[in-house]
């Protein structure tokens, strides 16, 4: 993949916990850093959840390798740095085996 299909620009977040001062734990998502990414949109898909229709929108993100990039895991979440969409992060592996780029499927939609 060259450098020019990295032309979108990804923020990662992951939840912190604190303590709200009255004996209380909060979690709030606290932005990690951001990467030059592509985004690959994939067929969407629309379930029947809780009695409802969601839709929601399957994405690859792939992102250069390097030491921060390799601690995302699930439990984070991508943001477009550009046009906000919020993407949940269902894996997150080198999977080329490589080190050259991470490779996350996400969806957008749904809870965040």
């Amino acid at each position: 993949m060259s450098a020019g299909a990295l032309r979108d620009r990804i923020r990662f977040e992951k939840r912190a916990e604190a303590d709200d001062g009255y004996g209380n734990t909060v979690s709030d998502w606290t932005p990690q850093f951001e990467r030059a990414a592509e985004i690959r949109p994939l067929k969407g898909s629309e379930q029947v959840i809780a009695s409802r229709l969601q839709g929601t929108q399957p994405a690859l993100i792939l992102v250069r390798y390097d030491s921060q990039t390799a601690t995302i895991t699930p439990e984070w979440r991508a943001v477009d740095a550009r046009s906000g969409t919020t993407y949940n992060i269902q894996t997150a592996a080198d999977m080329e085996r490589r080190r050259e780029y991470i490779t996350m499927m996400c969806t957008a939609g749904g809870s965040a």
